[in-house]
């Protein structure tokens, strides 16, 4: 999680050439980007979801939080080190990838994980996880889940500095409102 100014928090899952970032602040847990990762997969696997948390309340007003949980391609990832049949590696451009015709199903890369994003598949006995929609992004297209499906528009992929500005820009607007 990384601090915006002004005290908003935003989720990085940061690659070397882009950046996946969701606005925490902004989601209302509408769940389309779910659906879009599930869909992207035929209904197999769904690499992403949305919790929520709450209600807390303030001034009589209930409110909850909605979380997007999936991968966030760490910078150094645990999971890469973790797994012993090196299943898991990590592409130049940043993107982690799992191999499942190498997995085993030891789950030491789940274990590995800090964000509790990698699942196991019963069925199959392997690991799952994002991968970023990497035969989208290696096409030039952009991850199912931002790929403009968000209705409160708040997942990107780009250049982090075009992003941060964005969101900056948004975080504004919705103080004046």
């Amino acid at each position: 999680m990384q601090d915006l100014p002004g005290g908003t928090a935003r989720e990085v899952g940061q690659v070397r050439k882009h950046a996946l970032v969701i606005d925490h602040d902004a989601c209302w847990g509408c769940r389309t980007c779910e659906v879009a990762c599930a869909q992207e997969y035929d209904f197999k696997s769904k690499f992403l979801l949305v919790t929520e948390e709450g209600p807390s309340q303030d001034n009589s007003i209930h409110d909850y939080t909605y979380r997007v949980n999936v991968c966030r391609h760490c910078e150094d990832p645990p999971c890469v080190g973790a797994c012993p049949e090196e299943a898991i590696s990590q592409r130049d451009d940043g993107i982690v990838v799992l191999d499942a015709d190498r997995c085993t199903g030891c789950r030491s890369c789940i274990e590995a994980c800090p964000y509790e994003v990698i699942a196991f598949d019963e069925e199959q006995q392997v690991a799952q996880k994002c991968n970023l929609c990497r035969h989208r992004v290696d096409n030039g297209l952009i991850p199912a889940c931002a790929d403009n499906v968000c209705l409160a528009h708040c997942i990107y992929f780009g250049e982090p500095a075009d992003i941060e500005a964005t969101i900056e820009g948004k975080r504004k607007k919705r103080q004046t409102i």
